[in-house]
């Protein structure tokens, strides 16, 4: 019952940053636990203490699932060699055509036939689009990785991202906005229902996103950006050094501390980024804006938020860590016109006030629940299991927290 409530691992020993702790806020459960031992009817109990959220109930049934596969034997690999194409007669389709249909990536049926057909074509697309990996209907070396991922290895991952939702999904508010950073997308809930759904961008390994949870307040509409410590110092000192005219084209300024413009003729720019810059460069609002047209403010120690941008492209892609911690959404519009609830700010109104030029900053009516999340699994609405790649490395201490003794968390589970 403990780590139905709160889980096994204490994330705080993980992230120093956790912000996200389910606590108690009284002994009733400890007392609903003692009587449900003496009339016997643990069983009820320990299903009301469980997240009672779908994506509990659905990845548990996962589980159930690929631990059946693993006591039918699981599956074999496929071996090692060329590109396997549709059209192609050989060998090892044989094995591919077993591999998916043990998964039930395909029907199974015609499992010894060599040929690669559209209906090989079509399970290896299945395949592709549960692991995140381009659709392409062709084997290649990420794709074959994919398949000879053991199902134990799958289970773990399930059992991961069991404990994470156990950290998180208990008393969730009526409205939220929830950022699944692993899976490259931002959902907003309300009611229990989910009314809007936008791929994301999210950090690069090495300037990930962190996880957190904090509320949306205001939006503002033509943002400036001021650009953070690291990215001044990593990014652009070095490439104002190589260009001096790499600020004009940016639509960039160079600021006092108090927003005073400083003469940019009289920095002598080869001393950086060895040295500390005394000074603040912002980008002005327009189409060039890292921010895009429209952010969404949320305070954090981080400086991390969600807003628009100019590299829309990218969102075609399959696996998106391309930003330096914020989250970029690819239909901001919509989703300011959801948040703001009213009916003087719909969409033409924000796209008016964008073609303005004006920095606005409008504010919620209620501010709304905003949390940043790490899932590697998920489920579809068919049901189907999705597994993502850990762009992070964060299972592996998850993993590693289960697999030790019981013991109590460091970190409070009751509230004083």
């Amino acid at each position: 019952g403990y780590h139905l409530l709160v889980g096994k691992v204490d994330p705080v020993q993980l992230d120093s940053n956790w912000n996200l702790d389910y606590t108690i806020g009284d002994l009733d459960s400890a007392v609903a636990m003692a009587t449900a031992i003496d009339n016997g009817s643990v069983d009820q109990l320990i299903d009301r203490l469980r997240p009672q959220h779908p994506f509990y109930s659905k990845t548990r049934a996962a589980l159930a699932r690929y631990r059946d596969l693993r006591q039918q034997g699981g599956w074999e690999t496929v071996a090692e060699g060329p590109v396997l194409k549709p059209d192609m007669q050989d060998t090892r389709v044989a094995q591919l055509r077993q591999r998916l249909a043990a998964s039930g990536d395909m029907p199974g049926h015609d499992l010894l036939s060599t040929q690669f057909d559209a209906e090989v074509e079509a399970g290896v697309k299945h395949f592709q689009r549960r692991h995140g990996l381009d659709a392409d209907g062709i084997v290649g070396k990420a794709t074959l990785d994919a398949l000879n991922v053991p199902v134990q290895a799958r289970i773990n991952q399930i059992r991961v991202n069991l404990e994470r939702a156990r950290w998180v999904l208990h008393k969730l508010p009526n409205e939220f906005v929830l950022t699944d950073i692993a899976g490259f997308n931002v959902s907003y809930f309300r009611d229990g229902s989910l009314i809007w759904e936008s791929r994301a961008q999210v950090g690069k390994p090495y300037r990930r996103t962190p996880v957190f949870r904090s509320q949306i307040s205001y939006l503002e509409i033509n943002p400036t950006w001021t650009i953070p410590p690291t990215i001044l110092k990593n990014d652009i000192l070095p490439r104002v050094k190589k260009d001096p005219e790499y600020l004009r084209k940016k639509n960039m300024r160079v600021l006092t501390f108090s927003g005073e413009p400083v003469d940019e003729s009289r920095i002598d720019w080869s001393q950086y980024p060895g040295k500390s810059f005394p000074y603040m460069i912002r980008q002005g609002p327009g189409p060039q804006n890292a921010l895009g047209r429209i952010k969404f403010m949320f305070p954090n120690k981080h400086l991390v938020y969600l807003h628009d941008t100019p590299s829309k492209s990218l969102f075609g892609r399959t696996a998106r860590a391309f930003s330096s911690g914020c989250i970029r959404v690819e239909n901001p519009f919509r989703f300011g016109e959801l948040l703001l609830n009213a009916p003087e700010w719909d969409q033409g109104k924000i796209q008016a006030v964008v073609e303005g030029g004006k920095t606005t900053r409008v504010s919620l009516k209620q501010p709304v629940t905003v949390i940043l999340l790490y899932w590697t699994v998920s489920t579809d609405e068919a049901g189907n299991v999705i597994f993502r790649n850990d762009i992070y490395n964060r299972d592996a201490p998850v993993l590693a927290g289960l697999q030790e003794p019981f013991h109590f968390r460091k970190s409070p589970v009751l509230k004083p």
